[in-house]
């Protein structure tokens, strides 16, 4: 396997594009960029996994178990190998000195071919996805695909330049006057933690999942995947190809292994706590993200949590373009994303534009107005709006309704290709901000096609509640519009005094729910939406140990 040749430029790039920040991606985002016969290939590929048994080949399977049904309909009628922990997780350790002696580089070249490979089935991949997240194929082809193996290779990167900041070797030479110095010959080598956890998250399997996964793999760690029961196939498809590279490459392929549940098994909560889990990477809800970074004390935790992300509404000068962009934000997806927007704060005495002083009253109209035209037809709706992934996701959505006024109300839209998929449009609720018992309602993740439309008294109390929000509930990411420098310092501050990661007047074609692998950061591990960012330098680095040999020399 010429690793050396074909992924070091890559690797290269890589950790420039991490320095600069500057855009760079080696995944095409466009399904044509794969060949002509891709599409058809991808689809077959997929068809030919439903109602077949995942043989992976690992070690202590115990049974067989499944049951993903597509957001869609169809029924997938897949099984895979449900682990019997105590014989597959020896089985995994059996392989870490073998892949710590590899090096930090061979380490980032054997992912960077999982990833190459992964890469040219990435129709098979959106098909996947699409049908475990209730993504429409066009996001679920990007997001499941180019955007999650960026993300992976983001991860790498700086897991590599992590490792190799200490030299492998070192000669020591202390100077002792007029006797012979003292000399050492030193070495240093990275040695993994023990297995990783992946815990996969149901909306992005991959996307969310790879950072966790090549963060811990290129770190010499062995990782075990836990997939969300009802999004397995897309990371049992990975496990697979990356248990064929490591075997090819002549490391163990149990470097890697699949842990699925039986229904209601609740495999994760047991798995947490074994004292061979060693790092846990989960994205999932608050409560059992806090479980977990209270429980698994053995283990360092990366928690992706909720968070209610906020829009500061002050002002702007492309009223067009702001109303564009925020319908946009709030139908990718149906909301279903941890960087949606859901409270829009806006003065009640309204806002100045360049279209003239806007009320309260027209500016959530006008939102609304402009998330009906974008999704007025049905096409086009299908296509960004996706299906609702899970029974919650609707149960939410139909009690919306009673929490306040209704700016706009939520429509069922019939999927012609999928007429079991349960599509629907946002819904926008007014609330008055000034109203306590309104609080309990906009200051909780309603996660979904929900939004909030809070009225405040002005900018100014906008900004302390954008400030307690943040503090007392975390956010993923924070959304201003404001035509005021002094304004847009002070939304500044507080997003950097509360650890933030905050989108100016966005009017175009980037949005706030988006962020690009190598430039930006998805979170930031300083607000209790997420006690990590995906991705930095802290994000790996406690993934290994710097172990040192001395020798006289």
């Amino acid at each position: 396997m010429q690793l050396t040749e074909t992924h070091r430029p890559t690797l290269d790039q890589a950790l420039e594009a991490i320095r600069t920040r500057a855009y760079w991606s080696p995944h095409p985002e466009h399904p044509k960029a794969y060949g002509e016969s891709a599409p058809a290939e991808g689809l077959a590929a997929f068809e030919a996994l439903r109602g077949t048994r995942f043989d992976l080949d690992q070690p202590g399977t115990d049974d067989w178990t499944g049951g993903e049904v597509s957001p869609y309909g169809p029924e997938l009628g897949i099984e895979y190998p449900h682990p019997d922990l105590d014989v597959l997780l020896p089985a995994m350790r059996a392989g870490m000195a073998g892949w710590r002696e590899a090096g930090p580089e061979t380490r980032a070249l054997v992912c960077l071919e999982i990833l190459s490979r992964i890469s040219a089935r990435t129709h098979e991949f959106a098909h996947a996805v699409m049908h475990t997240s209730g993504q429409a194929f066009m996001m679920a082809f990007q997001a499941g695909g180019p955007h999650a193996q960026d993300r992976g290779m983001e991860a790498v990167a700086y897991a590599y330049a992590e490792q190799v900041r200490t030299p492998a070797t070192a000669d020591w030479s202390k100077p002792q006057g007029k006797r012979d110095p003292l000399e050492l010959r030193k070495t240093f080598t990275t040695a993994g933690r023990g297995i990783s956890l992946l815990i996969g998250c149901n909306t992005f399997p991959t996307w969310n999942g790879y950072p966790g996964l090549f963060a811990s793999l290129a770190t010499g760690n062995p990782v075990l995947v836990k997939p969300h029961p009802r999004a397995v196939l897309p990371l049992a498809l990975t496990v697979r190809v990356a248990r064929e590279v490591l075997a090819e490459a002549g490391f163990d392929p149990n470097l890697v292994a699949l842990a699925v549940e039986r229904p209601g098994e609740g495999i994760a909560k047991t798995l947490a706590v074994r004292p061979e889990i060693k790092i846990i990477d989960y994205t999932g809800s608050t409560a059992f993200g806090d479980w977990l970074e209270a429980n698994a004390r053995q283990a360092q935790v990366y928690t992706e949590k909720a968070g209610v992300n906020t829009v500061v509404v002050d002002s702007t000068d492309n009223y067009k373009g702001m109303l564009s962009n925020l319908a946009f934000s709030l139908s990718l997806y149906s909301g279903q994303m941890c960087t949606t927007p859901q409270n829009f704060l806006i003065p009640r005495d309204g806002i100045t534009t360049d279209a003239g002083h806007k009320s309260y009253d027209e500016v959530v109209g006008d939102l609304a107005a402009s998330v009906g035209g974008l999704l007025g037809d049905d096409a086009r709706a299908n296509a960004l709006l996706g299906a609702l992934v899970n029974p919650d996701v609707k149960a939410r959505l139909d009690g919306a309704a009673g929490l306040g006024e209704v700016a706009l109300p939520s429509r069922k839209i019939t999927n012609p290709e999928f007429p079991d998929a349960v599509v629907r449009t946002p819904v926008i609720v007014k609330l008055d901000g000034a109203k306590p018992d309104t609080e309990a309602v906009y200051l909780t993740e309603c996660f979904g096609p929900v939004s909030f439309a809070v009225a405040v008294d002005s900018t100014a109390d906008s900004l302390e509640l954008l400030r307690r929000t943040v503090r007392d509930q975390g956010a993923m990411t924070v959304g201003a519009y404001t035509t005021s420098a002094e304004t847009e310092r002070a939304i500044e501050d507080v997003c950097l005094d509360e650890s933030a990661q905050l989108s100016l007047n966005l009017t175009g074609g980037v949005y706030v729910n988006q962020t690009a692998a190598f430039s930006d950061f998805h979170g930031s591990g300083g607000n209790p939406a997420a006690n990590a960012a995906l991705c930095d330098g802290a994000f790996v680095s406690n993934r290994f140990r710097v172990v040192e040999v001395r020798r006289q020399a």
